[in-house]
């Protein structure tokens, strides 16, 4: 067997670097959250900070549970009046991973239409106690019918056009997206 000139073998030094290797590529997948927005890692943290958006708008982590698994999205918060009346008006593209919440200070009923939404979207209505009420699934772009919850809602949120029944997101699942 050859020493290199640390007095080691090859062989060990070429095993040490597979090992480093593989280490770091386990470290960087245990980090990764799929495009889907299907978190297979535990510890979705609601609320943490994901910066601002292209659009100037705060973004958190949201995470939804639905049965035994938890889906992350990064959303922009539209907090202000501004914020939520533009919502995703004239964009023509939204990632699996991404999606828009609409909080209100007080529980209200809630009326959404996709006037200038060129893209369809799933609206989730979601309760004060962070359950989903209902969900109005891939919505039609431009049209000005009104798209109405059930109830008084705390929040709104939207999400690609047909997500929610890709992703198994149904009413009465559980919504996160502020930290506690």
């Amino acid at each position: 067997m050859r020493e290199n000139r640390h007095g080691k073998s090859d062989e060990m030094t070429l095993g040490r670097s597979k090992i480093a290797g593989a280490l770091a590529f386990a470290l960087l997948a245990a980090c990764t959250i799929p495009a889907n927005g299907d978190s297979k890692v535990a510890g979705c943290v609601a609320g943490a900070s994901q910066g601002q958006s292209p659009a100037g708008m705060e973004q958190v982590t949201l995470c939804i549970t639905s049965g035994t698994k938890t889906h992350a999205f990064t959303v922009e918060v539209a907090a202000s009046s501004v914020q939520q009346a533009k919502g995703m008006m004239f964009r023509t593209e939204m990632a699996d991973n991404t999606g828009m919440i609409f909080p209100f200070p007080q529980p209200r009923p809630a009326s959404f239409w996709m006037k200038n939404t060129v893209i369809p979207l799933d609206i989730i209505f979601v309760r004060t106690n962070g359950t989903i009420e209902s969900i109005a699934e891939n919505t039609v772009p431009y049209s000005e019918e009104s798209v109405v919850s059930g109830e008084p809602v705390g929040a709104v949120l939207e999400l690609r056009g047909g997500l929610s029944s890709e992703l198994g997101i149904a009413a009465g699942d559980k919504v996160a997206w502020q930290g506690k």
